[in-house]
């Protein structure tokens, strides 16, 4: 009698934990919470081809995979970085890559015949989305086209680098409104998204998840003694090496562009290294910069000398990662005192991969600067962060 009970107790936790285990492999929500039923098919026009980083496949808050549902012309395809560089992806003459560049066009400002056919859209983290753009050769000629939102995103259940990124959703439907306006069910679709976020907002397991992630962002971070000296102390500085080969082994890079800051004074320094061998155009439109910005650049002996002006025996240099100091030490550069921004953040333990991904955990506003070089964007977000860190 013991036994039986024993068995029918196991039986019945076994079948309430493969209940609370299954999921609708369209949405990938729980049964409970599936929310297929309320997709609409839309019959778009515009071809939709979305590029997933394999790590976004299975996440439960992806959204690519409700659009592929959703659209009569979509196609996604999922794999890593390599893999989907090394295959032939079925991209068509017309198509356009949705990626937000600082001089790329908006949809919206497009005219008819401008319009492209396909659309190319990237779904991954910000780190995994700029790996695939970067290594994806099929990528590099297609026309980037960007979106111009004036309202926050609502995907409120993952974190986003600014308050107007958006999820995959709310992009491709943000695209395919500007590009045919006339067709119907996006709005439906949106109002399907919306629902499913409030629903996982209400759930009482994500609140408390997002009240300990809260608690755990609040907790005093290790703050270095360097950064309490005065400010004109303090140099922050961003620099780019020579791009690697993908699937090849990892080279030791030399400087091309190092550019850097002093705190307190509006002292710059900037410079681009001449490279024995021109950078290839996929490099140059990587690092936003062009061939003519390298025709006054300066040699490995007069780098070293112009940074020996700018920089002081006392100096502490704060640099995003380690790989920015290691190219100094490449060039044979003065040593100088410095602290690197991803350990101290990185001692609280927050799962971030990327500039962008610190910056919004932060809950700070990315900068954005139209028509400026990678490095110089880049100079500015770790700057807006040691600034940050000095008055938190």
């Amino acid at each position: 009698m013991v036994g039986f009970a024993c068995s029918t107790i196991q039986q019945l936790y076994q079948d309430k934990k493969t209940k609370v285990l299954q999921r609708c492999y369209q949405c990938f929500r729980p049964i409970a919470q599936c929310f297929c039923h309320v997709i609409p098919l839309i019959d778009n026009r515009t071809e939709v081809l979305i590029l997933q980083h394999v790590g976004e496949r299975c996440h439960p808050f992806n959204t690519a995979r409700i659009v592929r549902k959703a659209l009569r012309r979509c196609e996604l395809i999922a794999d890593d970085t390599l893999r989907l560089g090394s295959r032939h992806l079925p991209i068509h003459a017309n198509a356009g890559l949705l990626y937000p560049l600082a001089n790329a066009p908006s949809l919206s400002d497009l005219s008819a015949d401008e319009r492209p056919s396909q659309l190319v859209i990237i779904d991954g983290t910000w780190h995994q989305a700029k790996a695939i753009v970067r290594d994806v050769a099929q990528l590099s000629g297609l026309p980037c086209f960007r979106l111009s939102p004036t309202t926050p995103g609502q995907y409120r259940i993952r974190l986003e680098p600014n308050e107007h990124s958006l999820s995959t959703l709310e992009a491709t439907v943000a695209a395919l409104q500007a590009l045919e306006p006339d067709t119907a069910g996006f709005d439906q679709l949106l109002d399907a998204f919306n629902s499913m976020v409030e629903n996982q907002l209400n759930h009482r397991g994500n609140r408390v998840a997002m009240r300990k992630r809260k608690e755990r962002l609040s907790r005093p971070r290790n703050f270095p003694l360097a950064l309490r000296r005065s400010p004109e102390s303090l140099v922050v500085a961003y620099g780019e090496g020579t791009p690697g080969t993908p699937g090849q082994p990892q080279r030791v890079s030399s400087p091309v562009n190092w550019v850097a800051q002093r705190l307190g004074t509006s002292e710059r320094f900037s410079c681009r290294l001449r490279q024995p061998i021109p950078l290839s155009d996929t490099a140059l439109k990587h690092m936003r910069l062009s061939a003519a910005d390298f025709d006054n650049a300066l040699s490995p002996h007069e780098f070293r000398h112009n940074w020996s002006q700018f920089i002081r025996p006392d100096d502490v240099l704060i640099v995003y990662h380690e790989r920015t100091r290691h190219l100094l030490q490449q060039i044979a550069a003065s040593p100088t005192r410095s602290l690197v921004l991803k350990a101290i953040f990185g001692q609280r333990a927050l799962d971030f991969h990327s500039l962008e991904e610190l910056i919004a955990i932060e809950g700070l506003a990315c900068p954005t600067m139209e028509n400026q070089c990678r490095a110089d964007q880049r100079l500015a977000m770790a700057v807006l962060l040691v600034d940050h860190l000095m008055t938190a």
